[in-house]
């Protein structure tokens, strides 16, 4: 689909969920405090996204972006960058009193 196809279908998509929930464009502008002309520019796929996020969130669909656009979380080498150095090996006594095999006592 081209850029303007998917603005015309996501469009198509809010003015049906809006209807479904039998509001007028009237009513949906004054309940998200847009001009009516924001709900059908949006409705006609030429909106903002600022006012798509007031849209679904009037219409309680926002949690819906999750699965549109769902969140790439950490990349795994910021993960690694943030754990910083791990160690590779034992440093062994240094310094300290030599292990003879017996235990000691804490």
């Amino acid at each position: 689909m081209t850029d303007t196809a998917i603005e015309a279908e996501v469009g198509r998509r809010l003015r049906e969920l809006r209807l479904r929930q039998n509001r007028t464009q009237q009513a949906l502008a004054e309940a998200v405090t847009l001009s009516l002309n924001s709900i059908k520019a949006l409705e006609n796929g030429k909106g903002k996204i600022s006012t798509l996020i007031a849209v679904l969130r009037e219409l309680g669909m926002l949690q819906e972006l999750d699965q549109f656009l769902p969140d790439p979380g950490i990349s795994p080498l910021q993960l690694a960058r943030q754990q910083g150095k791990k160690r590779r090996r034992a440093t062994g006594s240094r310094g300290g009193e030599p292990n003879d095999g017996q235990d000691s006592a804490w």
